[in-house]
């Protein structure tokens, strides 16, 4: 997660990479991808494409990007980008 924080030049921001490498998270958050397509190619326990936001330690609205033709979100993840999530944001 350090050297992608590093490529992506967030190093030292207030932003922070996690992993997940149990399914900890993904799980306790119900984000776990377990539509039948990437389970049948070998992508298991992978996490569904979605942002959180967050203020003091309570989340305020969580986007996520999946469909049935698109578990991943992989297609249309704009949901999940940063423009959408500062519009979502900004309504709150």
């Amino acid at each position: 997660m350090k050297a992608w924080a590093k490529d992506q030049g967030i190093e030292g921001s207030m932003i922070k990479f996690l992993g997940d490498p149990a399914c900890t998270l993904t799980k306790a958050h119900g984000m776990v991808m377990d539509h039948p397509g990437p389970v049948s190619i070998g992508i298991i326990g992978r996490c569904k494409r979605h942002a959180i936001y967050a203020d003091d330690g309570e989340v305020k609205y969580v986007a996520v990007c999946d469909d049935d033709d698109d578990p991943a979100g992989d297609d249309y993840p704009e949901e999940t980008c940063a423009p959408a999530m500062m519009e979502a944001i900004k309504k709150l």
